[in-house]
């Protein structure tokens, strides 16, 4: 099923993944306890058209574990959607995979080579991939031998700036059949620190035949209509960019489209913070959702005019009702 849309221009098929047509020259990315069901559907709200998921384990998909299980259960209405996988053992790999290509309606399989995070190095996932090159060709050719699925790559640049190994490592992915490939343009020991080198999207767009989206420091339109015009990937990927501003998708694809900018107001921007702890109560039950929210309401407040002392009240918000009458007060505050 299509995901919702609401602009009012005609739709061009940007790119494909596989057979999968894809719409926007804006990718929304994954992000570890974001990019759950409630945040995807703020987003497809909000004009996207490829929504990732939160990384999920191999080992949990293969011994049922239960909160795994629910973060790979996708809304029929919103598609297309991502479901990234993180492992570093072929066989395990390749049978989460299977049930992911069996059991899920994703629609498509990405492979986590990006991953900063020590416990997922440790266990010689993530980026810590990029250290075994060989391994990672061995895990993504075998599974993609046992799906049906697209199979695509998020990676870094390499673990350190003395083995940016990127553009070697992509050429052999797409040699095996990979589909897509996004490149967060740091590497494992920036984290998410510096600033990313584009001139890296640049160069892996010139190598390869198949789509490449470059992600890093996205977060206004005039940054994505810069980084697409320059590295001529298919499509930016943003990720943190869109806590607490789901909205840059719809503005970057109106700017994109004929220049327009398109201006969030304070209501909306309220009403979307909002949404999201309605969406994240329904999901999760009041008290988990509303907790996820003491992190994520600041992000919607951002910029805003005398802000600091809400952010910090924020913190202690148990109820959606405490929620709403806190952005209410702050709301009468502001001079419109």
């Amino acid at each position: 099923m299509n995901s919702p849309r609401t602009i009012s221009w005609n739709i061009r098929i940007m790119f494909k993944i596989g057979d999968i047509k894809i719409d926007s020259k804006i990718v929304a990315g994954p992000m570890a306890g974001i990019s759950n069901a409630a945040f995807r559907e703020l987003l497809y709200e909000n004009n996207a058209d490829l929504v990732y998921t939160e990384m999920v384990s191999d080992k949990a998909i293969i011994y049922q574990n239960e909160k795994t299980l629910k973060m790979c259960e996708i809304d029929d209405r919103f598609h297309p959607v991502v479901i990234q996988l993180f492992g570093s053992e072929v066989d395990s790999m390749v049978k989460a995979a299977v049930y992911l290509d069996r059991f899920t309606n994703a629609d498509i399989i990405d492979i986590n080579m990006g991953c900063p995070m020590t416990k997922v190095i440790k266990t010689g996932a993530g980026s810590a991939l990029m250290r075994t090159p060989d391994l990672a060709v061995e895990i993504v050719d075998n599974v993609i031998k046992n799906v049906r699925k697209p199979v695509t790559v998020k990676m870094r640049l390499g673990f350190n700036a003395d083995d940016m190994n990127y553009l070697s490592l992509a050429q052999k992915l797409e040699g095996v059949g990979v589909k897509a490939i996004a490149l967060h343009a740091r590497t494992r020991s920036q984290m998410y620190e510096g600033k990313a080198d584009w001139s890296h999207v640049k160069r892996l767009k010139a190598a390869l035949n198949i789509p490449v989206f470059g992600n890093g420091d996205l977060r206004t339109v005039d940054e994505v209509k810069m980084r697409l015009d320059k590295t001529g990937c298919d499509a930016v990927m943003i990720a943190r960019g869109l806590v607490g501003d789901p909205f840059l998708i719809k503005k970057a694809d109106a700017y994109l489209h004929d220049g327009t900018r398109y201006e969030v107001t304070i209501d909306e921007r309220f009403e979307t913070c909002l949404n999201h702890a309605a969406k994240l109560c329904v999901l999760y039950g009041e008290g988990t959702g509303i907790r996820m929210m003491r992190e994520i309401t600041p992000h919607y407040l951002r910029g805003l005019p005398n802000s600091a002392k809400v952010r910090s009240l924020s913190n202690h918000i148990s109820t959606y009702e405490m929620l709403k009458e806190l952005l209410d007060d702050y709301k009468k505050t502001l001079v419109f």
